[in-house]
């Protein structure tokens, strides 16, 4: 049964930094491979980082790029969202997802995956 958990959120100040993590079970991180999504208060959702770990491809979303990064803990099974100089409007409720239909990942980042966690609210402010 695939599962995944994120955890890691809470109150930051602007300027700092958060990690996420995306704990998962019941499938492979060589084999399906993982983004990372968020929904911030009456907005959209938005894909911020797609990445196979079976070859390293990957594809960053508008809001993440330069800022956000992903890495993973195989013994752990996790992945990790490294965010840094937070803004007010990262505000969101994080998300990570991971499918198995084998799309391209820019689909994915666009129009999502089948399995999501719950999700884990970071919020940026003083």
């Amino acid at each position: 049964q695939v599962q995944l958990a994120e955890s890691g959120g809470g109150l930051v100040q602007p300027g700092g930094s958060l990690r996420l993590s995306c704990a998962t079970s019941g499938f492979s991180l060589t084999n399906y491979p993982i983004t990372w999504f968020r929904q911030g208060p009456g907005k959209e959702r938005e894909g911020l980082i797609y990445i196979n770990f079976s070859d390293g491809t990957t594809y960053y979303g508008a809001a993440a790029k330069g800022r956000f990064t992903v890495s993973r803990d195989n013994a752990k099974n996790t992945v990790y969202l490294q965010m840094s100089n937070l803004k007010p409007e990262d505000t969101a409720l994080y998300f990570c997802a991971t499918d198995e239909r084998g799309y391209n990942g820019r689909y994915y980042l666009d129009y999502g995956m089948d399995y999501w966690g719950k999700g884990t609210l970071v919020t940026v402010s003083s």
